[in-house]
């Protein structure tokens, strides 16, 4: 009975702490965007925060952005509960970075102004290129929005210790999730609306900073217990995920040998699909790419992505410690009790480790409390950008220069901008609540290949292909835009596995769980086709853009 009573009085002091700490936290956010709007005058400081970022504070913020709950929480997750094929995750966010670096950031700061669009349609028909390229950054925003929020049901599962046949303020298990999920959502469209890309972006560098020093105490304290000797905790790791050696070798989640020699090669090309997604995904990914617009020269673009690679690159190696520790002290079984997709493992390895080292439940309280604050902050952080980008982009790309042709005032395109928000957020709220039961970082993965599939060929072919049209810009948006989501819908992502969003329906006839094998060579393709099919040409247009985006020159 007293075991029972200290249970619940550890749980209850774990619920308070971590409300006292997220609405702290939410309340100093709040601050910095309210004051961040009183900075807010024209489009330009909406949009692009004033250009007045310096390449640390941009590098801060990429990385606040690229970090996200599918970073923090998934990939601990994968690596806790798949071992070696979950580090495939943080090596694949990773290099993604280098093609973003040689191929994007200083191109796309030289040439355009707010969104990705301005560079498409420098060269083109204003209209259609557009609407094309408005469209497509609404999905994949939509797509990675999904993946923030499950994450954030998830954890507040655990924080409030939340379990099938428990209640919380008369809520279940699902309810409350459901409840998490909007009030994030709510959260997050008040940042955008409000604060616009200033305040979103000094959200962005203080949650960034708080996720390192957290990380960094975490794996500070899994080295200290295994006292610095990575193949003991490998082999803890091991033995406590229930799998044995097999925990350390490739094959336990991709490339899985199956009872046929077709469904082995299905799943070695899930695995091939996975790492084309991640390595192309990021240099596609809107709200990256409205990053760069941030600061006032080329030079400190591209000194923002090195920062960003810097901490981005630290963390990654962060996640090493926090999926092994996860495996080795909390165990896979502990893991999937609370979450099946293992989106918890992070925050249950600071409570084993606060239990340890800071005295007891009490400390486990503390430290869970502290780390999942800092998870809170990810994903509203994460949110806030990206659904910044997508309003960002409904706004100046289709309304102001498709509808309005570019008469629309700063003020109006603003208004829409955050009319834009509200709408966007309630669409990602509403999807989020049916595709609960994936991990995140597979999420993010989706929301890769429609970015690598539907705006990376239109980027590259309009910066470096000089007979790249308009019907090109339309046919590689459309086709890989349509291609990816298609391919998804009828995948065992969305019905036909036990995981699936609908898991008691099966209409899947694609046999990959990522589309990006077959859309992202599809949408160069298309891009390509449909360039060669048209006789526009404006040869000088393009030489234009080739000097503004090598030189700067010109560029606003």
């Amino acid at each position: 009975m007293d075991s029972h009573l200290l249970a619940e009085a550890s749980a209850s002091t774990t619920r308070g702490l971590t409300i006292t700490l997220f609405l702290i936290f939410v309340a100093i956010t709040l601050g910095i965007t309210i004051w961040a709007s009183r900075q807010t005058k024209t489009a330009t400081d909406y949009y692009a925060g004033g250009r007045q970022f310096s390449g640390f504070q941009n590098g801060m913020a990429i990385s606040g952005d690229y970090m996200s709950a599918a970073s923090f929480l998934g990939i601990a997750g994968l690596i806790a509960l798949f071992g070696y094929d979950g580090f495939l995750y943080s090596i694949g966010f990773l290099v993604a970075w280098l093609v973003a670096l040689l191929l994007v950031a200083e191109f796309l700061r030289n040439s355009g102004r707010y969104t990705m669009a301005d560079v498409l349609a420098f060269r083109m028909r204003q209209r259609p290129v557009r609407s094309a390229a408005s469209i497509s950054t609404v999905v994949v925003s939509i797509f990675y929005l999904i993946a923030q929020m499950v994450g954030a049901g998830a954890l507040v599962s655990l924080l409030l210790g939340i379990k099938p046949g428990t209640t919380f303020l008369g809520m279940d298990a699902d309810t409350a999730k459901v409840a998490t999920i909007i009030l994030v959502g709510a959260l997050m469209i008040i940042y955008v609306v409000v604060g616009g890309m200033k305040g979103t972006t000094y959200v962005q560098i203080v949650k960034a900073f708080m996720l390192m020093i957290g990380a960094l105490v975490m794996t500070f304290l899994v080295l200290v217990h295994y006292k610095f000797n990575l193949s003991t905790l490998l082999g803890d790791a091991a033995a406590q995920s229930g799998k044995g050696s097999a925990f350390l070798e490739p094959g336990l989640r991709y490339g899985v040998e199956k009872a046929t020699a077709v469904e082995t090669f299905y799943s070695k090309m899930d695995l091939v699909s996975l790492g084309i997604a991640l390595v192309l995904g990021t240099a596609g990914l809107p709200h990256i790419l409205t990053r760069f617009y941030t600061v006032p020269t080329s030079k400190i673009a591209r000194k923002s992505v090195l920062w960003a690679i810097g901490i981005i690159g630290t963390f990654y190696l962060f996640t090493l410690a926090l999926g092994f520790g996860a495996a080795a002290l909390v165990g896979g079984k502990a893991i999937t009790a609370q979450d099946k997709a293992g989106n918890t493992a992070a925050p249950q390895l600071a409570q084993e480790l606060g239990i340890k080292y800071f005295g007891g439940d009490t400390g486990g309280a503390v430290l869970l409390a502290i780390i999942a604050a800092v998870a809170f902050a990810t994903i509203l952080a994460v949110v806030a950008g990206l659904t910044l980008a997508s309003s960002s982009s409904v706004a100046h790309d289709f309304y102001a220069n498709v509808i309005k042709k570019g008469t629309a005032s700063e003020r109006d395109e603003v208004r829409v901008a955050r009319i834009s928000a509200l709408v966007i957020g309630a669409v990602a709220i509403f999807l989020s609540i049916l595709a609960q039961s994936q991990n995140v970082a597979f999420l993010v993965a989706l929301a890769f290949a429609v970015a690598a599939s539907a705006n990376l060929p239109a980027i590259l072919y309009s910066l470096f292909w000089k007979r790249f049209n308009t019907a090109g810009a339309m046919w590689a948006i459309y086709g890989g835009l349509a291609s990816a989501v298609v391919l998804v819908f009828f995948s065992p992502v969305v019905s036909g596995s036990p995981t699936a969003m609908f898991p008691d329906q099966d209409w899947h006839w694609f046999p990959l769980n990522n589309p990006g094998i077959i859309s992202i060579p599809l949408g160069f393709f298309c891009g390509w086709l449909g360039t060669v099919l048209s006789k526009e040409d404006d040869s000088a247009k393009y030489a234009e853009l080739e000097v503004r985006s090598l030189t700067g020159y010109g560029a606003h």
